[in-house]
């Protein structure tokens, strides 16, 4: 641990490095199968954005370059339980990769991701105790803080999925998202934790030069799922951590509120589809094209436009709730919410200014 911390940024380079590198060289190899075996996405479903076939096996190289990378070079200590970790994840890859080759039915990927979620947070004790005081909660009784964290990871995890529609996008977001957590696990002096999100920012930056417009390859469900399950664990041990100080932690006591910033755009984005399903009748788990990023394609913005402007907008939004972490976690996390309303509204009033052929007010509101 001594070398780790002499030569803290070397060790982080060479992960990020080395997981780059094995993602990169595994996807010429990747699409080459996949090419010989015709095993292209399905064309045929109506929210595909693409008109020839493309590869959707990007996540089997995502996941080889995270796991060497872990296994090769992350220090294991108590922060976090690496092969629980793992095992959910090879659990999750096995799912994915089926689903991608043949598909999976949803009852089965529900359980599935259910009983990955229980390993986590049963066996791997990777859940909320606290809730920092926000609204009034503090403490939580263990049987309400597993069901929470169960429910989280599966937010979470699913939110990366659903979100993975165009090029680049979830992708990128996945990036953000384990670069912010490891950046502050660094400041935290949780050199563990930030040593695997760096693993997977690595592994995903390998795969984002080719998923990028006009993209040779997907991540499938093997990829989004297996990104969203390691950005949740994250999630969780970063809120976790800065909730029980030791000597060595400098703590972020307003965490919950960065950690929801930092994953706002998957999280609202699920939650938005879904309320807007139930309140039309239908089955939240129906797909359809409500998503904000199909939302942007209808103002005619092409995939990598549409990305740019995404990702843009959670990384103004981490940076805000920095600024003002002062606040309570409390009202910055209604900032975040009321934020995130008003980039929907913005992008309802183009929409239906671009459909009535004209700006006016009332498109605020009708």
């Amino acid at each position: 641990m001594e070398f780790l911390h002499n030569y803290t940024y070397i060790y982080y380079v060479f992960i990020i490095a080395v997981s780059t590198i094995i993602t990169t060289f595994a996807i010429p190899s990747i699409l080459h199968v996949a090419r010989f075996r015709h095993l292209y996405d399905d064309l045929g479903h109506f929210r595909k954005e693409h008109d020839h076939g493309i590869p959707r096996l990007g996540g089997v190289a995502i996941f080889v370059g995270f796991t060497i990378t872990s296994l090769l070079f992350c220090m294991t200590d108590k922060s976090l339980p690496i092969n629980y970790l793992l095992t959910a994840c090879i659990i999750l890859f096995a799912m994915g990769l089926k689903d991608d080759l043949s598909g999976v039915n949803s009852n089965t990927k529900f359980v599935i991701q259910f009983v990955v979620c229980a390993i986590l947070v049963i066996l791997g004790n990777i859940r909320l105790t606290g809730m920092y005081g926000v609204f009034g909660i503090y403490e939580l009784p263990y049987v309400i803080s597993a069901g929470l964290s169960i429910l989280l990871i599966l937010l979470v995890v699913n939110a990366f999925n659903l979100i993975d529609g165009i090029d680049g996008l979830a992708a990128t977001t996945g990036i953000i998202a384990n670069g912010a957590f490891a950046i502050l696990f660094i400041y935290i002096k949780q050199y563990e934790l930030a040593a695997v999100s760096f693993a997977m920012a690595g592994s995903i930056l390998g795969f984002l030069r080719f998923n990028l417009t006009p993209a040779k390859i997907f991540m499938g469900d093997t990829g989004s799922l297996l990104i969203g399950l390691i950005s949740a664990v994250m999630a969780l041990k970063f809120i976790e951590v800065n909730m029980q100080p030791t000597g060595k932690l400098q703590q972020l006591p307003e965490a919950p509120a960065i950690t929801i910033a930092i994953l706002i755009g998957p999280i609202f984005d699920t939650i938005r589809v879904f309320v807007i399903r139930i309140v039309n009748g239908g089955s939240p788990f129906v797909a359809d094209r409500n998503h904000i990023h199909h939302r942007m394609l209808k103002l005619g913005l092409n995939h990598l436009q549409t990305t740019l402007i995404l990702t843009g907008a959670n990384i103004l939004t981490i940076f805000i709730i920095l600024l003002l972490k002062d606040y309570s976690n409390s009202f910055l996390i209604v900032l975040i919410v009321l934020m995130s309303l008003a980039f929907n509204w913005v992008i309802t009033f183009f929409i239906r200014s671009k459909e009535r052929e004209g700006l006016a007010f009332r498109n605020l509101f009708i």
